[in-house]
């Protein structure tokens, strides 16, 4: 339990300071900067999978599985690609709203795909969410597109997920190479007009690039090992770290506007949050209490 917790807690942390992170690689731009996390997060894991002697996973994945790993590696570079924009072009507090909303996203993912029931605190915090984003729409005078993208490609990266049941440092390490030859030949292609910025800023911008790539699958890998010892509630609790850390930062640090409108939209996920966690957490104890009596 304390080394889930502390797996946990490391990759939230690492995942809520990336706002202070990625502003470090300008002048590169979100698409190059996405082809180098690609590139070095495979390289990267190919090296822990080799080490804990998982390659043979490999050749014995069907077809299916390998559709879903494709569909989830398009998923997740979609992702990456909208964080690091909104982080390097100031909107680290819609990005934070995004994460906010992608337990709500989930939610509603589990009822439309997965035809999943929802109970009346789970509607309940659905409908608050929906309220929310109506909010912040007016507020902005359109849809808050980061933070939905934001937690639609998450939340379906994660429903994908759901369904793949090899060990996560093979997928994550598949999801990265089926996408690396996509990012080599954005490199190779920009390289060769005299756009890239990997080599023409020192030796410090390289470095930095290279270890985008480690920081990418680093929190993944944390994550997975606090996933296999923490039960979900306490995982999904921890969530919360990261959406919290990343708008503290931009209001704090990136001095992002946050008019009465903003924050009235904020409060309203919030509570949709609590609503939702409220359940979780009696859901668990209930599932506890049931598991106690069978087994008495």
């Amino acid at each position: 339990m304390r080394s889930g917790l502390l797996f946990g807690f490391g990759a939230y942390a690492m995942w809520g300071l990336f706002p202070a992170f990625f502003p470090l690689l300008k002048p590169a731009g979100a698409v190059e900067i996405l082809a180098h996390r690609i590139i070095w997060s495979f390289l990267f894991l190919v090296v822990v999978v080799a080490a804990v002697r998982r390659l043979g996973d490999v050749r014995r994945l069907d077809r299916r599985t390998w559709l879903l790993l494709t569909a989830a590696s398009a998923l997740i570079a979609a992702n990456w690609v909208i964080y690091v924009y909104a982080v390097n072009n100031g909107h680290v507090v819609d990005a934070a709203l995004g994460y906010f909303i992608n337990p709500l996203v989930s939610i509603a993912l589990g009822l439309v795909v997965f035809r999943e029931r929802l109970n009346r605190w789970q509607l309940s915090a659905l409908v608050i969410a929906v309220v929310a984003v109506v909010v912040l729409t007016i507020n902005v005078g359109a849809p808050p597109v980061i933070g939905l993208g934001l937690a639609l490609s998450f939340g379906m990266y994660g429903a994908v997920k759901k369904s793949v049941s090899t060990d996560p440092r093979v997928s994550v390490g598949i999801e990265a190479g089926l996408a690396t030859p996509f990012a080599l030949a954005y490199v190779g292609v920009t390289t060769a007009a005299g756009h890239a910025t990997f080599t023409g800023h020192g030796g410090t911008h390289v470095v930095l690039m290279i270890l985008a790539g480690v920081l990418t699958a680093l929190p993944l890998l944390l994550f997975a090992a606090a996933a296999q010892r923490l039960a979900m509630v306490s995982l999904g609790l921890l969530f919360y770290m990261t959406p919290a850390m990343q708008l503290s930062w931009g209001v704090l640090v990136g001095h992002e506007p946050m008019p009465p409108a903003r924050w009235l939209g904020f409060a309203l996920i919030w509570l949709a949050l609590a609503v939702f966690t409220v359940d979780a957490v009696r859901r668990a104890r209930h599932d506890r209490r049931t598991a106690h009596t069978a087994a008495v």
